[in-house]
């Protein structure tokens, strides 16, 4: 993942833990509506994927019994103070593949013998070319989901967030030296771009196969930038709604997967985008899609 798209994402988590400010007054409003929606249109307990410390998600709408996902070991604490509300919580990796990624990073990054970090150069090559055969599958979630069967299930702006943490997971391994090289197309940064589009594809091919009713939110896009901008009619792909005087630089923090085609067999019963400044220079494309149900009403 680009390491500008990575700070720009990481910069959006650092604000939403800060406080709110006016400017994200309609974005916010916007999430919890969609949100909402799904929440009191919840067949049964809903599952929060990416649920956080519950600054988009409506809790009070949410029926009793529904579960929050988030692997941030604060995350249920966070929700409760916000609001009184100590939901049932699961604190896994959505991905499923963080752990292997970091047990590679680790191996290929430092000496066994010392722990010390191996020469930067060469161990960033030698694992992006171990990246590249590493399958985040989503386990965990594919599990839960076939136990439980959720009949909705809300995804909360996490999917945006799966190159930032593959990227922190790296550069942890690295001790503070810098994988990354100066060359125009890193080995190791398109690695894990591609590694983040595998970890996109699987997490939507399991909530594609749960049956659930399910309300995504996610950044589509990334742009950077003074340019003045608006959007335009729907249309695809995203980029092509944009609307600028001047070029734009556009980044996509979904590793290049196109969630409606990610989602075989299903057709988003609504699909709407909106603008959010997060900070000066650097606009966020928001993208909120629902998909009706497949399979039975599980209170049937």
């Amino acid at each position: 993942m680009d390491r500008a798209l990575t700070t720009a994402l990481a910069r959006e988590q650092r604000a939403f833990l800060g406080r709110q400010r006016p400017a994200w007054a309609p974005h916010l409003d916007a999430v919890r509506s969609f949100l909402g929606q799904g929440l009191r249109e919840a067949r049964g307990p809903a599952l929060v994927l990416g649920a956080g410390s519950g600054l988009e998600v409506p809790w009070f709408l949410a029926p009793p019994g529904t579960v929050g996902w988030d692997a941030d070991p604060w995350s249920r604490v966070l929700t409760l103070l916000r609001h009184r509300r100590w939901a049932p919580w699961v604190f896994q990796d959505l991905t499923g593949g963080l752990d292997e990624l970091w047990a590679t990073a680790l191996r290929t990054a430092r000496q066994p013998w010392s722990g010390r970090v191996r020469a930067t150069r060469a161990a960033s090559r030698r694992l992006a070319g171990l990246v590249a055969s590493l399958d985040p599958s989503a386990a965990p979630l594919r599990a839960w989901i076939a136990e439980r069967r959720p009949g909705t299930i809300l995804a909360a702006n996490v999917m945006g967030q799966f190159g930032v943490q593959a990227q922190r997971t790296v550069e942890r391994a690295f001790r503070g030296f810098s994988p990354w090289t100066d060359e125009e197309e890193d080995p190791l940064d398109a690695a894990l771009r591609g590694w983040t589009a595998r970890a996109v594809a699987a997490f939507l091919g399991v909530l594609g196969a749960s049956g659930a009713d399910l309300w995504l939110v996610h950044d589509r896009g990334v742009l950077f930038g003074d340019a003045t901008l608006s959007l335009g009619p729907p249309a695809e792909p995203w980029t092509a709604q944009l609307i600028s005087e001047v070029p734009l630089e556009a980044e996509d923090p979904l590793g290049g997967v196109d969630v409606l085609r990610a989602l075989p067999g299903r057709s988003a019963e609504r699909h709407q985008r909106w603008l959010w400044t997060v900070a000066p220079g650097q606009v966020h494309v928001m993208e909120a899609l629902r998909f009706r149900a497949t399979g039975p009403d599980p209170e049937s």
